[in-house]
């Protein structure tokens, strides 16, 4: 992973663009800390898919075979007595 201070991330952007599809991720650092990573479109879409469970694998984890919380019965609704809406 080859490492792009922030000026010239910025002034040679077409570089840095060429460099991640060819060589892979580009780091990009601000004042020597690292900030930022360029990665191709094919591992970030990569990356996110594997982040997110399908909902499938999400009902069948444990996450999803957790208690369903259902707020208790209060007893019977009672109605109050139709009143006209008098001047």
């Amino acid at each position: 992973m080859n490492t792009w201070p922030v000026q010239d991330a910025k002034a040679r952007f077409s570089e840095l663009l060429d460099s991640c599809v060819k060589e892979g991720p580009q780091l990009v650092t601000r004042r020597g800390e690292e900030t930022a990573v360029l990665v191709p479109i094919a591992e970030w879409r990569r990356v996110v898919l594997a982040a997110r469970p399908s909902l499938k694998a999400l009902l069948l984890s444990d996450e999803g075979r957790g208690v369903l919380d259902v707020l208790p019965v209060r007893g019977l609704a009672q109605r109050r007595p139709f009143q006209p809406f008098q001047d």
